[in-house]
C-alpha cells in the first residue's frame, strides 16, 4: 500500500486482524496473502477507512486515487475468485470485501467522509446533535404549521387561497435550499482549513485548540444541515 502523503505518520503496511497467518501461524506485517501458505489474511476491523484505501485523513481528497485503491483492492478481495478455496477462506474474502465496500462508500461521498472524519476524531456528527440556530428552529416550525394547513385544506378550499399558500411554500423552499448550499460553501472551506493542519507535524496544545473549534463548526453546519434537509424533503414531498 502506498504511503499516506501530508501526514506525519508514513504507514506503508495495511494493519491486519491478526499477527500470524489464521492458517500456518506465519508472522504477517501487513500483507495481504500469507507469504508462506499464501492464504488470504483478514482486514483488521479497527482498520480505519483512510488507512484501508491508502489515503491521508483529509477532508479533500484525490478521488482517481480513491477509486484506482478500491478498484484494485477489490480485485484482491472480490469473493468470485475465492469459490474454490475453503470455507475459511471465503469468508475472509466476504468480510474483507465488506469493509472495502463501507469505506468507498463513506470516503467518495464529501459529507460522509466528514461525518466519518468527526466520528474519528471528535465523535459521531450522527450522534452528536447540536439544537439548531434559534431563528432556523422558528423558521422551522411555522413551515411545518404552514404544511399542516396545506395537508389538511379540503379539496373544497377556494383554489386562490390554496394557491397562494402553494406559492408561499415553495419560495420557502428555495430559501432554505439556498441557506444548505450556504452552509455546504461554508463545510467545503472548513474542509480546506482542516486539511491545512495535516501539513503541519506534531500533536501539541496548541494544533489541537486550532483543530477544535473547526471540528466543532464542522458538526454544528452538518447538525444543521440534517434539519434543513429534513423540512426541505417534507416541502418537497408535500407541495409536489
Amino acid at each position: 500500500m502506498e504511503p499516506a502523503q501530508r501526514t506525519a505518520s508514513k504507514r506503508t503496511e495495511v494493519q491486519m486482524a491478526r499477527s500470524m497467518c489464521w492458517h500456518c501461524q506465519s508472522e504477517v506485517t501487513g500483507e495481504y496473502f500469507c507469504q508462506q501458505c499464501v492464504k488470504v489474511q483478514p482486514l483488521s476491523k479497527e482498520l480505519d477507512y483512510f488507512t484501508c484505501l491508502g489515503l491521508p485523513r483529509l477532508l479533500t481528497i484525490d478521488t482517481a486515487r480513491l477509486e484506482a485503491k478500491f478498484y484494485e483492492l477489490s480485485r484482491t478481495f472480490h469473493p468470485d475468485f475465492f469459490q474454490n478455496k475453503t470455507e475459511s477462506e471465503q469468508g475472509i474474502s466476504l468480510g474483507n470485501s465488506a469493509l472495502l465496500n463501507m469505506a468507498y462508500r463513506t470516503l467518495k461521498d464529501p459529507i460522509r467522509r466528514a461525518e466519518y472524519l468527526l466520528q474519528l476524531e471528535a465523535g459521531s456528527a450522527k450522534d452528536i446533535r447540536t439544537p439548531p440556530p434559534a431563528d432556523l428552529f422558528e423558521e422551522i416550525l411555522a413551515l411545518q404549521e404552514d404544511l399542516e394547513e396545506f395537508r389538511s385544506a379540503s379539496s373544497q378550499q377556494e383554489a386562490t387561497s390554496l394557491g397562494q399558500l402553494r406559492t408561499k411554500l415553495q419560495a420557502d423552499q428555495a430559501s432554505l435550499e439556498q441557506r444548505q448550499k450556504d452552509m455546504e460553501a461554508r463545510l467545503f472551506e472548513l474542509f480546506m482549513k482542516w486539511d491545512s493542519f495535516q501539513d503541519r507535524t506534531g500533536q501539541d496544545d496548541r494544533l489541537r485548540a486550532e483543530k477544535d473549534p473547526v471540528l466543532k463548526e464542522m458538526r454544528e453546519i452538518l447538525s444543521n444541515r440534517t434539519y434543513l434537509r429534513s423540512i426541505v424533503d417534507d416541502l418537497v414531498a408535500t407541495t409536489g
